[in-house]
């Protein structure tokens, strides 16, 4: 069975890496960091003119965010990342960059898993694998930059260290070594999870698994260490004295300024954002209350559940709630939920009921895999910025025009849905391009007032809105992407082709291929179709040069 268990292990980094190349493109909240990795690699880190050189060419400059954020992932990322990209091609940087970070975390839930195995046996590991590679929102969001999956990876060593050890001298080393990982995790990328250091050190403490005195020096040095390494990068690239965890500390806890992206409700996390993440719809309801209730597994799950389940409830206080802001915990649940799937399992033939409930169990492993892959079907066309960008590119490449150097103005929409530096500019600078190469140039400009000025969009020639009435001058639409905005369920007796309206005949992108798919699903079921609703997010404008717009205009 040793073939089975490592093509279970190897699926996790597969299944990550499929759905970063289904979901290439990424969103406004992962923009720092993936811009910020973009810059690193052409621009590299001057040593002279440094303000200058940096201010006039690096984006946080021009988009620092509501808080500045650590460049170590970016220049991590940047380091590693830059001999590979040096051999497939810039064109692929974006995909590179994103690839590493999901390995990282997909390494990280290898170690989990061969620590669950150590402690918890093989067959506790497999269901562990099953469960945790059936999860949607951890496979896909693995190679997504955003700063909560580069603490991601720490976090998940650092559970991996709790799994249950009964030697003592080897449960003190893990622990100072968990404490080490969350410490790390919290000076540098996300300072919230200073809450699940300490209830993690909490618990430690309360179940006597280490005392205050091997506490102390391992979260000093690393403490120090993340200081030593985060404050020096990212001063010298946000050109000011900067602590960015601290920042990020005070606009959220103090100011309690993350109030102003959204509130929900104090029970968000557990009655709406666990279930998800988890995805299974027994972890929660069944899998994860048995190991807890169950008097053979109890012992073995509360190193897992009760930090996790602590620092979920603590971190319920904070009005502002997002899903990722929780995925730490997904390991020692989904570990928690494999104690109690095993235990059932092993014991099927033993009673009615736990043949049931193994039936169930199994079930529910083909559900939730059914569930994540339509969420990630529908995520992906969730980036008509991205695609769009994409699109436009290539049409004007094809395109007979005589132009050598072309302006694109991108729209908010776009931005925050996949236009990246990466996607403007897939190539390094001083790479050597064919002499009829076309120039493409940039502009990201957001203030209404200049938006309102005719003047303004006489340098374009080709403009990416998501309201085409909002681009003053004669322009033409050459193409229009969509984007998923909800299920459709679609009858007979609606033509072939009756949802296309005026100017949407040429879709690109996704939604085309949905189109197509829809058709020929809806030719073999005599009309049905239940499936994904696409509308015209981006549209894709040329600028009517003169001769053409009095044509427009006569027409």
């Amino acid at each position: 069975m040793a073939a089975f268990d490592i093509l279970l292990s190897l699926t996790i980094p597969t299944l990550i890496l499929t759905h970063l190349l289904v979901a290439p493109y990424t969103k406004v909240e992962e923009s720092f960091n993936i811009q910020a990795t973009h810059d690193i690699l052409v621009y590299g880190t001057p040593t002279t003119n440094i303000y200058e050189r940096l201010s006039s060419r690096y984006d946080h400059f021009d988009f620092p965010g509501a808080v500045p954020r650590t460049f170590i992932g970016p220049v991590i990322l940047a380091g590693i990342g830059q001999p590979i990209i040096a051999l497939v091609g810039f064109q692929y940087a974006q995909l590179v960059v994103r690839g590493l970070l999901g390995l990282f975390n997909a390494g990280a839930l290898l170690v989990f898993k061969a620590n669950v195995e150590r402690a918890l046996g093989r067959p506790t590991a497999r269901w562990y694998a099953l469960l945790q590679m059936s999860q949607f929102h951890i496979m896909f969001y693995a190679s997504r930059t955003l700063p909560n999956m580069f603490a991601f990876g720490l976090t998940t060593l650092a559970f991996s260290q709790l799994v249950g050890v009964s030697d003592e001298k080897t449960r003190v080393w893990r622990y100072r070594m968990a404490i080490g990982s969350l410490t790390m995790a919290t000076a540098v990328f996300r300072s919230e999870l200073a809450i699940l250091l300490v209830t993690t050190t909490l618990y430690g403490l309360l179940r006597s698994h280490i005392s205050l005195r091997g506490i102390i020096p391992p979260f000093i040095v690393f403490f120090l260490m993340s200081l030593l390494l985060s404050v020096p990068v990212d001063s010298y690239f946000w050109q000011k004295p900067l602590w960015p965890e601290l920042w990020g500390f005070y606009y959220n806890a103090v100011l309690g300024s993350s109030s102003e992206w959204g509130v929900s409700p104090w029970h968000y996390y557990f009655t709406s954002a666990l279930p998800k993440i988890l995805t299974n719809p027994l972890s929660t309801v069944a899998l994860i209350p048995f190991a807890l209730w169950n008097d053979g597994t109890r012992n073995k799950a509360l190193p897992l559940l009760i930090p996790s389940l602590l620092f979920v409830a603590i971190y319920s206080l904070q009005p502002h709630k997002e899903a990722r802001f929780i995925f730490y915990v997904s390991p020692p649940l989904t570990a928690t939920a494999a104690l109690a799937a095993n235990y059932i399992f092993a014991r099927r033939g033993k009673s009615v009921t736990f043949l049931i409930a193994s039936v169930a169990i199994v079930g529910s492993v083909f559900v939730s895999f059914g569930i994540s892959t339509a969420m990630l079907i529908i995520s992906s066309l969730n980036y008509p910025g991205g695609e769009a960008l994409s699109e436009l590119r290539k049409l004007v490449t094809s395109s007979s025009s005589d132009l050598q150097t072309v302006t694109i103005h991108t729209d908010v929409l776009s931005c925050m849905t996949g236009v990246t530096l990466f996607g403007q500019h897939p190539y390094y600078p001083n790479d050597p391009r064919p002499a009829n190469e076309i120039t493409f140039n940039y502009d990201k400009t957001e203030d209404e007032d200049t938006l309102r000025n005719p003047s303004f969009w006489e340098k374009f020639d080709y403009v990416l809105a998501e309201n085409p009435s909002k681009v003053i001058g004669p322009w033409e639409t050459v193409g229009v992407v969509e984007g998923f905005t909800g299920v459709e369920l679609v009858r007979p007796n609606k033509p072939l082709g009756s949802d296309v309206e005026s100017g949407q005949d040429r879709v690109f992108g996704r939604g085309a291929l949905v189109r197509r798919v829809k058709d020929t699903f809806r030719t073999l079921t005599g009309g049905w179709w239940v499936g994904p609703k696409m509308e015209p997010k981006i549209y894709m404008l040329r600028k009517l040069r003169e001769g053409k717009a009095r044509r427009a205009v006569k027409e």
